[in-house]
């Protein structure tokens, strides 16, 4: 098992990765148990394939296990879902001490952990992430989030978990896709300040995407250390430092958002795709060799994930995708930051950028 610590000034927490920790929940979590009943939010996937094992490893401890198991998929980050979840929560008397566990993938993690940023102004709660997306991205660091008609995650919190058990096991009961779909944020870690691990990627992913056990063990622990270090340095993204987490975000989130949000386009990869077009615009003003930028639409390829903007077949222009980026949570003052990168493993915070020429450059890449 490899552990991470994650050095929050005032609330430091460990992230652990390690295959069979579901099984072991009890003993993991135990310590931080106040009570013999465990609130634990879930959805009806997650809870068909490990339901019965956390149940288990609770009850075999002495624990009782009390579930709320909410539709999978993103539309349930949603403020109906936010104030169901909170309402249970206030049936089942969970009082600030004690600790909620969010079981499932970012859409669980965000709505559990914004509704323990609320609840009587801030309760506990351990993140349980069963998706790769998850257990590299959203499970660390303390952002909570529901979406809205405006846009995705502009409603939340930073709210740190106590706890974080990434058990790779999990990675094994997802499609493909899903796993593609947490690779993206992976490799972004390489792409914007690790050219090593970026090029650690190049001659795994491959080998990951396929499962296997010691590749996906090793990515997951060097995504966390790599997002541990940034979280620590900059925890409510104040300096900026944390914002290159954002690389290939703003593009991404646009086609999320012309997608509807749904399963024509996940997150992860959309935020592949934003990656490409974030590589190639950096490419198209000067900053990064063309041969470089293309090195992310090729091991995108490689590990059989889309590659190109055009492949999505969106009956759009580039400037309706663009005023989809208005609405990003990083607006300031009427300008848009812009995660751009300079090399493979050297991003940066471009806030200069002129969302006319991004258009005119989406109309180039919709083609």
């Amino acid at each position: 098992m490899a552990v991470i610590p994650v050095g929050i000034a005032g609330r430091p927490y460990e992230v652990r990765v390690g295959v069979g920790l579901l099984a072991n929940v009890a003993a993991e979590c135990g310590p931080l148990l106040r009570k013999q009943r465990v609130p634990i939010v879930t959805d009806d996937k997650v809870f068909a394939a490990w339901g019965g094992t956390v149940a288990a490893s609770l009850e075999g401890a002495g624990f009782e296990p009390r579930w709320k198991i909410l539709p999978s998929g993103e539309a349930t980050k949603s403020w109906a879902h936010l104030a169901e979840v909170i309402d249970w929560l206030l049936a089942e008397e969970v009082e600030r001490k004690d600790h909620v566990l969010a079981l499932g993938g970012g859409v669980i993690g965000d709505l559990t952990g914004f509704a323990a940023a609320v609840l009587k102004r801030g309760c506990n709660f351990i993140q349980l992430p069963t998706t790769l997306l998850s257990q590299v991205d959203s499970s660390v660091g303390g952002k909570t989030a529901i979406n809205t008609g405006a846009g995705k995650n502009l409603v939340g919190a930073f709210h740190q978990p106590s706890l974080v058990l990434a058990d790779p096991s999990t990675l094994d009961t997802l499609p493909p896709r899903e796993v593609g779909a947490g690779y993206a944020e992976v490799f972004k870690y390489g792409a914007l300040g690790d050219a090593d691990f970026f090029a650690w990627c190049e001659a795994n992913g491959p080998a990951l995407m396929a499962g296997d056990p010691a590749a996906r063990e090793l990515a997951i622990a060097r995504s966390v250390a790599a997002k541990a270090a940034i979280v620590a340095q900059d925890e409510f993204e104040t300096t900026g430092l944390r914002a290159l987490l954002n690389l290939g975000h703003t593009f991404g989130h646009a086609l999320e958002a012309e997608t509807g949000f749904s399963d024509r386009l996940l997150h992860g990869e959309g935020v592949a795709l934003g990656m490409v077009l974030a590589a190639r615009y950096s490419a198209r003003l000067g900053l990064l060799p063309a041969s470089e930028a293309e090195r992310i639409p090729a091991h995108l390829k490689a590990v059989g994930m889309k590659s190109e903007l055009a492949e999505l077949g969106l009956d759009v222009d580039g400037q309706a995708l663009v005023s989809h980026m208005l609405h990003d949570k990083k607006m300031d003052a009427g300008t848009l930051p812009f995660i751009l990168l300079r090399s493979i493993g050297e991003a940066f915070l471009a806030k200069d950028v002129k969302l006319d020429d991004v258009a005119r450059f989406l109309d180039e890449q919709l083609k």
